[in-house]
């Protein structure tokens, strides 16, 4: 959900949040479920336009309201762009977030123990997602180009929960483009705008 959030932050587009449970013990809310009916976030309104998975939520968004562009117009920088947000969908965020993060920090705060063998099995992969990502990434300030893009949107919220890991530290190494990118894009309006 904070992607959606972080691109309608990024447009500057005036809008109202709906929070709702998904994991409650109750249940999905059956209200909820006539707006995504795989029962997940977000769930996006626009008029009378209804959209669900954030893909297209943040496509749609960033096509239908004026301010930047979060999709770059060149075809090989788009093109990254997209790779990008396929590594962070298919690999980075079950690695870095569930594998590593909730198992470390929500166990935790939660008064469970970390399962030390997931994480321990998923380290390997955090390795290769993040120094992928740091590979890819061009020197103009953003993970691609010199302006926010969709692949910044996407990797923000994953980055958020991974850096509280003890984790993070070894796994950054080697990652200079990554870490001054992280450093930077922390501290933008939008990101504190949208904190959970």
């Amino acid at each position: 959900m904070r992607i959606a959030r972080l691109a309608l932050e990024e447009k500057q587009v005036n809008y109202g949040l709906v929070e709702v449970d998904v994991f409650a013990k109750t249940g999905v809310p059956q209200e909820h479920l006539k707006r995504h009916p795989f029962g997940r976030i977000p769930a996006f309104e626009h008029g009378d336009f209804n959209l669900y998975e954030t893909g297209a939520i943040v496509r749609y968004i960033d096509d239908a309201f004026p301010g930047c562009k979060l999709q770059p117009t060149d075809l090989k920088a788009r093109a990254k762009v997209n790779q990008i947000v396929g590594i962070l969908d298919a690999y980075a965020y079950q690695t870095l977030v569930w594998d590593i993060y909730v198992d470390r920090v929500v166990a935790a705060r939660d008064g469970r123990l970390a399962n030390e063998q997931k994480i321990a099995a998923a380290l390997p992969r955090a390795i290769v997602c993040l120094s992928e990502l740091n590979r890819l990434m061009d020197d103009q300030g953003f993970l691609i180009g010199g302006s926010v893009t969709l692949a910044d949107l996407y990797a923000a919220p994953i980055f958020a929960c991974f850096m509280q890991t003890p984790e993070a530290a070894s796994q950054m190494e080697g990652c200079e483009k990554l870490i001054d990118w992280w450093q930077r894009f922390a501290s933008r309006d939008s990101m504190s705008r949208t904190r959970p």
